[in-house]
């Protein structure tokens, strides 16, 4: 089954600390984690955070609750990717996954995952040409072989930054799938990179967590309907 990595660091530009922000009494990385725990196609998730002081804290915060971990370079994060698969395999199939999701949506992700497996793709995600989810329910998933060759190849920075660019800037040499559902959300804003991102995903997790932790990305989009505050909360599609 797919292993999961999950990128994180302390040092985002915009909200620095944002992964260990306090959402409904735990740190914003541990919610996003056990909304991820509740995929069926997941085998393991992985955290691959950097190898810099600066992420002690977030590696102390996962080792304490036994969330595995895997420290590589803070720039690169394309080698970053490549360590955590040789530590953590053998593996065939990876999923990509970012920190300043705390709203994923596991369905979403098996999905993707199905939609992987039955177009026998390289690389598959379900932000495609036409992106028609949420920013911040974003799944990528890539066959390892796959990765070993864009790093292999690749001297391109943005490709070392970014992880999966070489994979689909060349679908002549990679099969390429890609998700879509019927509504149009492209823009609708549901990652954290700002305070005010930070203030809307608190203000969901304030009003559905405690009584259904499962709540599901339906149950998101009926809450912030019924909250015309948080609609377009920092300027930005909310729902």
């Amino acid at each position: 089954m797919p292993l999961a990595i999950l990128q994180a660091r302390m040092s985002s530009t915009r909200l620095p600390g944002k992964v260990l922000a306090d959402v409904a009494g735990a740190p914003m990385i541990l919610r996003q984690i056990e909304r991820l725990n509740r995929s069926t196609r997941l085998e393991r998730i992985v955290v691959a955070t950097s190898d810099q002081a600066s992420d002690d804290p977030l590696a102390a915060c996962l080792n304490a609750v036994g969330v595995p971990v895997f420290r590589g370079s803070l720039d690169d994060v394309l080698a970053r990717y490549i360590g955590a698969i040789q530590a953590f395999g053998p593996v065939r199939t990876v999923v990509r996954l970012t920190a300043d999701c705390p709203l994923a949506d596991p369905q979403v992700i098996d999905q993707t995952l199905a939609l992987h497996e039955r177009s026998n793709a390289d690389y598959t995600s379900n932000t495609p040409i036409r992106r028609s989810f949420a920013k911040g329910l974003d799944v990528e998933v890539f066959e390892s072989a796959a990765l070993r060759i864009a790093a292999n190849e690749t001297a391109d920075l943005y490709d070392h930054e970014h992880v999966t660019p070489f994979l689909y800037r060349h679908p002549h040499r990679f099969k390429i799938a890609g998700l879509e559902q019927t509504a149009d959300e492209g823009d609708v804003r549901w990652t954290v990179d700002r305070p005010d991102d930070l203030d809307f995903v608190r203000a969901v997790y304030d009003g559905l967590y405690a009584g259904n932790p499962t709540f599901t990305s339906d149950d998101v989009r009926a809450f912030v309907r019924s909250r015309p505050d948080l609609a377009a909360l920092g300027g930005d599609r909310r729902v």
